[in-house]
């Protein structure tokens, strides 16, 4: 006799070989795999049958066989076991079976078997699923609530001294010489400092424990401000005659130490700067918490909005009360009151968040501060940060945001305000011009948290850049119609700018929170830095082609660069939001824009599985 072994599943039946040492077997059984649980039409599937070939013949352990129909003649079956011994049971790929009670036992393993499975598809079937609601509402709370209310406090400490002496200073300097130039060179300097030595500081931010490097950052801010604010105090005390040249006013030795410390300050506030805004908000707030982390960095660019326009409004009227002196000594002490509550509010940060900011040490980065070849340590630091910052698989957004900075002219600023007063604009509107553009950057912070909710991380940054690229092109179509010599086109003109302040505020919001979320926690710093450092060295870029073309009269010239400036950076980022890569995919895969084309791949990968089985049946 042949075995006869009918698998009963939707596929035909197959007659597989006859072992050599029972020819007298006649069985006839169902077959279930229990690799799958699901319904039977999961059979037809040809991985699946192969399966279940491999494992019937090999006489794998965990095939189960119900439905057992043995015919044979006893007979026959009696002369060959005297025959052939125990060799039966022993070689047979499926064992004799000799009494009722093993048959007994094999019905109960066989029902044991199917509660057990039972019991898995119940437990994958009652698997809970949160709802739409659900999910938005985890994506809105912040990790750490606790931790960035004092991150917020914080950062209101800090920046509100910053701001104070980044309006003091220039003030002060202004009065040393009627020129422009002294102002000029500090703030020149200090860009340029920024410039090159902004990858070396986040390389170093990110080498050391975060809160240790932080405060001692704060301790240099606070000692450069001091120096700075005694340099100019004893500059005030000197009495410098009207007559002297601003090139002989360079060249003072105490002018030397001023542009240094300078140039320190703002080195040192830029890595504070980009370690509240790049690092410490996104551990507190949560990288998959795209709603959490856009309220906190609205949260922050508040913060930063009402901290400049405070320190402006304080020192304007302290000096308009007291001598310039007392002035800059009151700002001093402003400062040596304000580092120890920021001090302990970091560490009240890190408490809170229980212990979250904390980071081991860098042994490879921090070679940097090891003696010898210190130079070539530094350099090596600085290229470092450069090929990490070309090397994010964000570094389009990053390019947006940093042509962005080239946007010097259509915007509030030195030169936009000497344009407007030589076109006999009142000052009233000029004052209501700028109070605007900060209004607009106050209201940005509460747009983009809502844009971000409604349209995702991704395409809310698209949506700031385009909407500010219309209307600047619409500004400069408009300037360059000739109608701007008329006052009611040049406030029409103004006020497509101002709107377009509403665009781009929300994207340096949502620009930011693309970068916390693609950099590692590793490189934030260094990341950051070096992007604060490519935006440095636009303005300084702008700035020389301003120099260059000083007239009023190419005015429109440099708003026709900004407006293309602008525009590009509305069409890298858009290129690069339509051309997704893989690891875009992967970072960004809680995005809606994301989360669509993967629904679209999954129901195209079911329809050809589907017509696949349909033609294999």
């Amino acid at each position: 006799m042949g075995l006869d072994i009918h698998i009963h599943t939707n596929t035909p039946s197959l007659r597989l070989p006859t072992p050599t040492h029972a020819p007298f077997l006649r069985r006839t059984f169902h077959f279930r795999p229990p690799c799958f649980t699901g319904p039977t039409p999961m059979l037809s599937s040809p991985l699946c049958f192969s399966i279940a070939i491999t494992r019937i013949s090999n006489g794998a352990s965990k095939c189960f066989v119900k439905d057992i129909d043995v015919k044979f003649n006893h007979m026959v079956v009696e002369d060959d076991l005297c025959k052939d011994g125990c060799s039966v049971a022993s070689s047979c790929s499926f064992p004799v079976l000799s009494s009722a009670s093993q048959l007994a036992d094999i019905q109960e393993t066989r029902e044991m078997r199917e509660e057990e499975n039972e019991l898995l598809d119940s437990l994958l079937t009652e698997l809970p699923v949160q709802s739409k609601e659900e999910q938005d509402a985890i994506s809105a709370t912040p990790v750490h609530p606790a931790g960035l209310y004092a991150l917020y406090a914080s950062f209101l400490a800090g920046n509100l001294v910053e701001q104070i002496w980044n309006f003091a200073c220039p003030a002060a300097i202004a009065l040393l010489h009627p020129s422009l130039l002294p102002v000029a060179v500090v703030g020149f300097i200090a860009k340029l400092g920024i410039f090159a030595g902004g990858p070396l500081v986040g390389s170093l931010m990110d080498s050391y424990p975060r809160v240790p490097a932080f405060n001692c950052l704060s301790i240099v801010q606070t000692a450069a401000q001091l120096i700075s604010a005694g340099m100019i105090i004893y500059a005030l005390d000197r009495t410098i005659p009207a007559a002297a040249s601003a090139t002989s006013l360079l060249l003072q030795p105490w002018f030397v130490v001023l542009v240094l410390a300078g140039a320190i300050e703002r080195l040192t506030g830029l890595a504070s700067g980009v370690a509240f805004e790049r690092d410490w908000v996104v551990l507190l707030a949560g990288t998959n918490r795209p709603i959490a982390l856009a309220r906190a960095n609205a949260m922050l660019s508040r913060v930063d909005l009402l901290c400049e326009v405070l320190g402006a409004s304080i020192f304007g009227i302290l000096l308009s009360m007291l001598d310039p002196v007392n002035c800059l000594k009151l700002a001093a002490a402003s400062m040596i009151c304000t580092l120890p509550v920021q001090i302990l509010l970091v560490c009240l940060t890190d408490k809170l968040s229980k212990g979250v900011l904390e980071r081991s040490r860098n042994h490879t980065s921090s070679e940097l501060c090891q003696p010898g070849q210190l130079t070539e340590r530094v350099l090596g630091a600085i290229s470092h940060g450069w090929v990490q910052y070309k090397s994010q698989p964000v570094l389009p957004a990053s390019l947006a945001y940093v042509l962005l900075c080239f946007n010097a002219v259509l915007g509030p600023g030195g030169l936009m305000t000497s344009f407007l007063t030589n076109h006999g604009l009142n000052p009233s509107i000029i004052g209501a011009f700028s109070g605007m553009c900060a209004f607009m950057g106050i209201a940005a912070t509460f747009m983009s948290a809502s844009l971000v909710k409604k349209l995702g991380l991704l395409k809310a940054g698209a949506a700031g850049l385009v909407f500010q690229a219309l209307l600047l092109g619409i500004a400069v179509a408009v300037y360059w119609s000739g109608f701007i010599v008329q006052q009611k086109s040049l406030i029409f003109f103004l006020f497509l700018i101002v709107l377009s302040r509403l665009g781009q505020m929300s994207y340096d919001i949502v620009g930011g929170q693309i970068l916390q979320s693609a950099i590692p926690a590793s490189q934030a710093n260094l990341v950051g830095a070096t992007e604060v450092s490519m935006a440095s060295l636009a303005e300084l870029v702008m700035l020389g082609v301003a120099i260059i073309g000083n007239d009023v009269s190419h005015f429109g010239f440099l708003a026709l660069l900004s407006m293309a400036a602008v525009a590009g950076a509305a069409w890298i980022y858009c290129h690069w939001l339509s051309n997704p890569t893989e690891e875009q995919r992967q970072l960004f895969s809680f995005d809606p824009h994301f989360s669509s084309l993967s629904s679209k791949q999954q129901l195209g990968t079911i329809d050809i599985i589907s017509k696949t089985s349909s033609a294999v049946q």
